[in-house]
């Protein structure tokens, strides 16, 4: 027998309250481009019922995203954070291939975000390790909160410069760019089951939110 708590979150979150119909999608919206200066810009969002979402403030946000890396990487890559930063370190090593400085919470309204900024790591072009954020947002609307994953002004090593040429930017594309999506989908679609305590199929539509070149 579920808890009063649990039984209304899934309730809220199944549709199953009145005789409505349990949805069976969860859509992720997506887009990744390179921005005209080359830097990387990449979001992708879910939407939540606004009564299921109060757990998903930005620390609980940082955490679940810390687990699924770990999980989706089998546990090569494990999140490292400190007072003062937050290092994506190989495991068992001091090797960061990603390094930010500390989480920065910001309440905005109703949009409540954690950032992380990008301050190192061997994934990040050399002169550019004060380049690039990323930030995990939740903003609550009338019936909804819109959950967001976004990465901006990243500089990857794999484009090697501010004017890659087109095989440095297939070579983006089928690595580190396709491991940052796949990673950020189960991301949400965990995210989604955790809160809702359902299990979704996801479903992805791209969207334009900035203009740039498709990667």
């Amino acid at each position: 027998m579920l808890s009063l708590p649990i039984a209304a979150n899934f309730a809220v979150c199944t549709g199953v309250f009145m005789g409505t119909p349990r949805p069976h999608e969860l859509e992720i919206s997506c887009q990744q481009i390179l921005l005209p200066d080359s830097s990387v810009y990449s979001v992708q969002w879910i939407e939540l019922p606004a009564e299921a979402a109060f757990r998903a403030t930005p620390a609980f946000l940082l955490e679940h995203y810390f687990k699924v890396v770990r999980r989706c990487t089998l546990g090569v890559i494990t999140p490292v954070m400190t007072a003062s930063a937050v290092e994506f370190r190989v495991t068992g090593t001091r090797c960061a291939l990603l390094a930010f400085s500390a989480p920065r919470f910001e309440t905005a309204g109703t949009t409540q975000a954690v950032h992380l900024c990008i301050s190192g790591g061997i994934l990040v072009q050399p002169g550019e390790c004060d380049s690039g954020m990323f930030s995990l947002l939740s903003a609550a609307g009338a019936d909804r909160v819109r959950v967001t994953v976004q990465l901006s002004d990243y500089c990857p090593l794999l484009l090697g410069s501010r004017n890659p040429s087109r095989l440095r930017k297939l070579c983006y594309g089928m690595t580190q760019s396709f491991f940052h999506k796949v990673v950020t989908f189960r991301y949400l679609a965990s995210l989604f089951r955790e809160i809702c305590g359902v299990r979704a199929r996801v479903t992805v539509k791209n969207v334009v939110v900035r203009e740039g070149a498709d990667i």
